[in-house]
């Protein structure tokens, strides 16, 4: 029988155990300090995912013979070596070496290297992104957060669908484990979940979605649709920096969501409208798994133009915004 209080117990340990952090003296040293890609003028401890990921766990640790170790064992490899980053610092290199072992562990486990190599390595790739766009999206107060709730709740909703309780529950913990660490990270944030925290959320949002299409729980695009707010944003940045000629891998504030805080909405005005379109994406594709075998492209094509429509707006008011600025210097 699935334990259905796991999602308790991973929100109230990630709550209980970040607050304690906060009031202790862990957090000295390890502190997000303002540079060229932040949002924030203050030093803000970056141990929250210490905290979200212990409540993860602990949700998932009551359901121990439903795990996949080939999910589990690149998780942790990921945290750790994440949360060295966020302590020591650690070469990109180092850091991508470890995300492609993650993502080969995932793939050779699940058997999906095996079973077609091509479409295997095709995903390897994508999984390494998935991890990495995460990160990229952590910027501002409760966003990643925020995404990870939604996310992992539309996967948990979809799973329950297909009366697979164990799966909807190991997904509603993620997303139980964010709403406990957003207490803390909600604008203004006292506490971000550092690379120790989204890395292996990003790792996680692959590796779930792979794992529920493997049990026929939900297509293959699903997962794509309910991300897409982060996907998008990441991915259309990237290609912008990297068609100028610009070193993708260095610290910026030109994702879509910067943007906005920049023009003057703010964490939290950013975050409410971002949880709207996270919300909008996820409730859409749940709906549409309902529907006829055509309407799913339809709903891809209709989200492009929402999501093409909404980037247009966005650099006309950003291409306003910087005219005005050099006005006044």
């Amino acid at each position: 029988m699935t334990p259905h209080y796991a999602p308790v117990i991973a929100a109230l340990i990630t709550l209980l155990l970040t607050t304690l952090l906060l009031i202790s003296k862990a957090t000295k040293g390890i502190e997000d300090i303002p540079n060229e890609r932040s949002l924030h003028a203050a030093p803000v401890p970056r141990i929250g995912g210490v905290g979200l990921m212990a409540g993860l766990l602990s949700g998932w640790a009551i359901m121990l013979k439903s795990l996949a170790w080939w999910v589990v064992l690149p998780v942790i490899i990921l945290f750790a070596i994440s949360l060295m980053d966020d302590m020591r610092g650690l070469t990109p290199r180092v850091r991508l070496l470890v995300h492609f072992i993650a993502a080969f562990i995932l793939l050779l486990g699940s058997g999906m290297l095996l079973h077609n190599v091509l479409i295997g390595l095709f995903i390897l790739f994508g999984v390494v992104w998935m991890t990495n766009l995460y990160n990229f999206m952590d910027g501002s107060d409760g966003l990643a957060g925020g995404m990870t709730f939604w996310g992992f709740t539309m996967y948990g909703a979809a799973a329950l669908m297909h009366g697979n309780d164990t799966q909807a529950m190991l997904n509603f913990s993620v997303g139980a484990a964010a709403l406990g660490f957003l207490y803390n990270n909600f604008h203004p944030a006292k506490v971000f979940m550092g690379d120790a925290g989204s890395i292996p959320l990003g790792f996680l949002a692959a590796a779930m979605g792979l794992w529920g299409w493997q049990q026929s729980l939900w297509p293959a695009w699903f997962p794509l649709l309910v991300f897409s707010p982060f996907i998008v944003d990441a991915t259309v940045t990237l290609l912008k920096r990297a068609l100028r000629g610009e070193k993708v891998w260095e610290a910026h504030r030109e994702h879509y969501y910067q943007r906005l805080v920049q023009l003057g909405w703010g964490h939290y005005r950013t975050a409410v409208v971002e949880y709207v379109l996270m919300f909008a994406a996820g409730v859409s594709a749940i709906w549409s798994m309902r529907q006829s075998a055509e309407l799913p492209w339809l709903l891809f094509l209709a989200w492009g133009v929402v999501y093409a429509v909404l980037m247009l707006i966005l650099d006309r008011r950003w291409q306003v915004f910087q005219r005005e600025q050099h006005g006044q210097i």
